[in-house]
């Protein structure tokens, strides 16, 4: 299906209701409460948000438009469920993919699979790749793209992917690493810091003994 541009709250409350409906499975569906605390997390979430019940209530009644959400019947308390697979016609798969970009932001393979280990299981790095990108090849008929991979940013090994729910993501306003930039490896890096840590600790040595000859030769520094 074709659908409008999500707003960043609509796509925070449709990626929140995917990742409770399997990680709180007796908690869904979600009460506007929970939903809303789920919104203003402060872990796994990027960018971290303060949204009011009332913000997140219209950001649902808005995704209920588009049948990417819908209220539960048989609850005194109104309750909410995503209908993201159904409307976009995604497996559930891609499904776990999208909401983890909705809700981390702009993440590498290996950090999608990483993070989506509770809402599915992925073999390997490349069969998260596989649905990244049959996302990214999704054609206009069945409302284009819903993934896009950026450019690899300075300094980093992998590029990252980003979700198009709340609009086309222009790869080019992402800085891009030049040909020849050296990519230095974590276990460099390490090694580095342990050198840089002995030298410290040599330094302060040798100041200890240049200390202790001033002092035993009486002279004045």
């Amino acid at each position: 299906m074709s659908m409008r541009p999500l707003s960043l709250l609509e796509a925070r409350v449709l990626g929140v209701l995917v990742e409770k409906s399997l990680t709180v499975p007796d908690s869904y569906p979600l009460s506007l409460n929970s939903l809303t605390l789920g919104c203003n997390q402060k872990t796994a979430r990027d960018p971290v948000l303060a949204a009011s019940e009332a913000e997140v209530q219209g950001a649902v009644d808005a995704l209920k438009t588009l049948s990417l959400a819908f209220e539960s019947s048989g609850s005194r308390v109104s309750r909410y469920e995503h209908n993201m697979g159904r409307a976009l016609a995604l497996p559930s798969q891609s499904v776990a993919l999208l909401a983890t970009l909705m809700l981390r932001g702009p993440q590498t393979a290996s950090e999608l699979r990483t993070a989506t280990e509770r809402l599915h299981r992925f073999a390997d790095i490349s069969a998260v790749e596989g649905f990244l990108d049959e996302l990214a090849a999704r054609p206009d008929e069945k409302g284009g793209a819903l993934a896009v991979k950026l450019p690899r940013a300075p300094g980093a090994r992998e590029q990252r992917w980003a979700h198009q729910l709340s609009g086309a993501v222009d790869p080019s306003a992402f800085p891009a690493a030049s040909d020849g930039e050296t990519i230095v490896p974590v276990s460099e890096l390490a090694a580095l810091k342990s050198r840089v840590s002995m030298a410290e600790a040599e330094l302060d040595r040798l100041r200890g003994l240049v200390d202790r000859l001033y002092t035993e030769l009486g002279v004045q520094r």
